[in-house]
């Protein structure tokens, strides 16, 4: 059964890389420098310092697992690919809530690169999918957890 894929945008992708390096040239090698230091002290069936030196291992290798699989079986999309007729993942989406008239620009992007304090959205989240394939002048009405919610799409750019 063939794995999922992981949507990146180009930028996404190189954050992905460098954090598996940083994880695998530096961060592994300081895990085991601290394990190496806590069973030095002696008894390690009560030493808390080698306990918390396994558990911060074991969550560095799953990270890194978890990685490799994200950048194995990434799918980039190339910001020259996006077009700005509709809203498609990779695009930079101008909207005019209706309610209160404010604008906000959201980013649609993967799920492996969702963060709404940056304003970049999920493509599978409520408004991400529903802002999908729209058009300029396009009012769309989004059911959230807090309700419904109307966004006119002002812009779309790459």
């Amino acid at each position: 059964m063939g794995e999922k894929a992981v949507i990146l945008t180009a930028d996404g992708l190189q954050k992905l890389e460098d954090e598996l390096d940083e994880l695998k040239s530096h961060r592994r090698g300081q895990v085991a420098e601290r394990i190496k230091q806590a069973i030095d002290y002696g008894d390690i069936s009560e030493n808390s310092e080698y306990e918390d030196a396994k558990n911060e291992q074991a969550f560095v290798e799953g990270r890194i697992i978890q990685l490799e699989k994200m950048i194995r079986n990434a799918q980039v999309i190339e910001a020259s690919n996006v077009q700005t007729d509709v809203v498609a993942i990779g695009s930079r989406v101008l909207l005019k809530d209706m309610d209160d008239d404010e604008e906000i620009e959201y980013m649609i992007v993967g799920s492996a690169e969702a963060d709404p304090g940056k304003h970049r959205i999920s493509n599978a989240l409520p408004v991400g999918k529903a802002l999908l394939g729209q058009r300029k002048g396009a009012v769309v009405e989004i059911q959230v957890p807090a309700g419904k919610i109307q966004y006119k799409v002002l812009d779309i750019n790459k």
